[in-house]
């Protein structure tokens, strides 16, 4: 096999607490690159390698994407440990977008959770192909059975087990391979001596039994399996392994793999499964947008096959950024052609040529040069700055990569410094987190003067607060929480606006006729523009400036100075003067028209953050829980009772849930649990929104 057949790039994604970061570090040692195991909370004070953030070691939780390459037994393995928390989704996101293959990880109790849905979600989007395996086999109340069941029901996948468990709960000690029906144990100080033996005597007819579940499933999706089975002939433990990665890289199945990485039992054969079910980056076709036949968007220009050949034009995507002391670090994947140290290379988003300075292999926190990165690499550049998704290119190959999807902020908290030496610090902090963070934000409230900052939850805002303090040595006062409510058009709103100004010198004119539209409630943008001006009435050039003033006028609503989302414009008329029309009257026009004509007419409905809630509480308190969400404005889906816990899924305003973690704490005796996850934007009720646009007014006219 060439070497890009034998390389893997994957991902280890999960719900919070399922094991990601303790499953990496045991797969970092199995294959070699370190040698010694610590513990993500470990008391020898160095914790886990891929958790290489102070705060991350602190908190016992995977802030950042993590990059690490390691050798497997001929295969190459390019990994990259992903957060749990939903708070750091991005993270996720950014890095499946650039896989080929994933790790869903899954707690052998807690099974399908809230995160795993998000996870399922993101890797469905980029079309990664994944193995799913479940961890914490050695946990009281393990159910491998159950967590599949859930896979198929709640994720619709097509989980099908590989293996069966060796003993339950603190009596699990290996697996049985269906595929090679032997029974695996794991021996020495760290499992690292496996040993394969006969099934034992009392699971064969368990064995046989899920082994022929396990065929029938993978004959229902690949034909030459059902051909043996139709012949009565039994496959071949090879050809069993080339039906399931054929199906597997086909998202026609997900193969199920068993362990315990706490206990160092059955991770050897997770890296198996990688190597031999998961794609190469030559096994997934890849494409890019054409731009030389680009018509309005790179989204609407076609579409070109990339191949993943070294010799072939370079194409790559930078898809992280770090900013450090000593500059920015800027996270590539290499999908065609090679990129080479010193050379420059076309962003095609700017159109620009960058210098790519210097090259590095990454392993967590730390870096070795290197001169050139081939198709398939996973490297980082030093000293490149660029934004999230740019596409990097040669001079004369004119294609782009389709950007990655970026969730909006939700949560926003007013900071200011405790100091006048704290100013300047603050400022520069607060721009090197927007860089290497897209969901974070910051800026300076029109009315208020005050500085914002916005994220995806009350734990992310926190990490960077405490980044503020412990990092950069920077003191700051903090607000409360504040949600991150929208408004919407709920009507159609014709209008004809006219600028007519003269002042003594050249004038400004300029004349436009159009529409507002609301879009559908599911419409995937906030804004569309939609130009339909014929026979020239208006200048093409002017056409662009209009488009602008609309969308800085949206920017503010008239509710409660929120962003207006879910608009069309359309563009039907206007006309201009020879002299008097410019860019910046009609962007003035544009503005003046939204504001004091189309806005104040489109009858704006005000929309809150809603949240998925997933909560495990003992059944005796769920009478209490329950009855507290309803007065949270909750809706719930679900609610079942197994073995005196209650699960309970709920949606739920994000407003009423900021404070929700020292109420379930009260409500259950500090014994239930909850995860939460953004479920999008709905209307607010008309009580809701009268008191929460009053009380915005009240606490800027306070603060002025």
């Amino acid at each position: 096999m060439t070497r890009i057949e034998r390389l893997r790039n994957i991902g280890i994604s999960a719900h919070i607490d399922s094991g990601k970061t303790t499953l990496t570090e045991r797969m970092l040692y199995y294959c070699g690159r370190i040698h010694e195991i610590h513990e993500v909370r470990g008391s020898d004070g160095i914790g886990a390698t891929m958790d290489s953030d102070p705060i991350e070691r602190k908190r016992g939780i995977t802030i950042s994407s993590a990059v690490t390459s390691v050798d497997w037994k001929e295969h190459v393995f390019q990994i990259i440990d992903t957060p749990g928390h939903v708070d750091f989704t991005v993270e996720v996101e950014r890095s499946l977008r650039v896989l080929d293959g994933a790790v869903l990880v899954l707690c052998s109790v807690g099974g399908v959770q809230s995160q795993s849905y998000t996870v399922d979600q993101q890797m469905r989007r980029y079309g990664v192909p994944r193995i799913a395996f479940i961890n914490k086999m050695d946990r009281v109340g393990a159910d491998p059975k159950r967590v599949i069941q859930e896979m198929r029901s709640k994720l619709k996948t097509n989980a099908v087990a590989l293996q069966l468990p060796i003993g339950n709960a603190e009596s699990f000690n290996g697996v049985i391979d269906l595929v090679a029906m032997k029974a695996v144990y794991f021996d020495g100080s760290w499992g690292e001596v496996v040993r394969r033996e006969q099934i034992p005597l009392d699971l064969a007819a368990a064995a046989s039994s899920a082994r022929g579940e396990m065929l029938e499933a993978i004959a229902l999706v690949d034909d030459k399996v059902m051909e043996c089975l139709l012949s009565e002939r039994e496959p071949s433990v090879d050809e069993l392994r080339l039906a399931i990665r054929r199906a597997t890289i086909a998202h026609q199945m997900t193969p199920v793999l068993l362990g315990s990485a706490s206990k160092n039992c059955a991770v050897q054969e997770l890296l198996d499964g990688v190597a031999c079910f998961l794609p190469a980056p030559s096994d997934r076709q890849m494409w890019a947008y054409d731009l030389r036949q680009r018509t309005d968007g790179v989204s609407a220009s076609p579409k070109i096959a990339l191949s993943s050949d070294s010799g072939d034009a370079t194409v790559a995507m930078a898809f992280k950024t770090i900013v450090e002391d000593f500059g920015p670090v800027t996270y590539i994947r290499v999908y065609q052609g090679q990129i080479e140290k010193g050379q420059a290379y076309v962003n095609t988003r700017t159109g620009k040529r960058q210098r790519f300075p210097k090259l590095v292999r990454m392993h967590a926190d730390r870096r070795t040069e290197i001169d050139v990165a081939c198709a398939g690499d996973i490297c980082g550049v030093v000293g490149l700055e660029s934004a999230l998704g740019d596409t990097y290119v040669l001079d004369n190959y004119h294609v782009s990569l389709e950007s990655i999807v970026i969730a909006e902020p939700v949560l926003q908290l007013a900071i200011e410094p405790e100091g006048r030496e704290d100013s300047d610090r603050l400022v520069k902090a607060l721009d090197r987190f927007r860089r290497q963070d897209p969901t974070f934000r910051f800026w300076t409230d029109a009315d208020s003067g005050q500085m914002l900052i916005a994220g995806m939850g009350q734990l992310h805002l926190d990490v960077y607060i405490q980044r503020l303090r412990d990092d950069h040595h920077c003191q700051v006062k903090v607000g409360r929480p504040q949600v991150a409510y929208k408004e919407r058009p709920s009507r159609i709103v014709p209008f004809e606006y006219r600028l007519k100004k003269q002042n003594g010198g050249q004038g400004q004119f300029a004349h436009i006729v159009g529409r507002l539209e609301p879009l559908p409630h599911d419409s995937k943008t906030d804004f569309e523009f939609c130009d339909e001006v014929s026979g020239g009435r208006i200048s093409r050039s002017f056409i662009p400036a209009i488009r602008e003033g609309m969308i800085e006028a949206l920017s503010c609503g008239l509710l409660g100075n929120y962003p207006v989302v879910g608009v069309r414009m359309v563009l039907l008329d206007g006309q201009e003067h020879e002299k008097d029309s410019s860019e910046l009257s009609f962007r003035r026009c544009a503005w003046e028209a939204m504001r004091q004509e189309v806005l104040p007419r489109a009858e704006l409905e005000l929309l809150e953050p809603m949240v998925r809630l997933d909560l495990e509480v003992p059944s005796e308190f769920q009478g209490s829980v329950v009855g507290n969400l309803s007065r949270k404005r909750a809706s719930l889906s679900s609610s079942q009772d197994s073995e005196g816990t209650c699960r309970i899924e709920a949606k739920a305003p994000l407003a009423e849930m900021l404070d929700y973690a020292n109420e379930i704490r009260s409500l259950t005796q500090g014994k239930g649990t909850f995860a939460m996850t953004p479920s999008g934007y709905e209307a607010t009720p008309k009580r809701v929104a009268k008191l929460v646009t009053k009380s915005d007014t009240l606490r800027k006219v306070r603060v002025g």
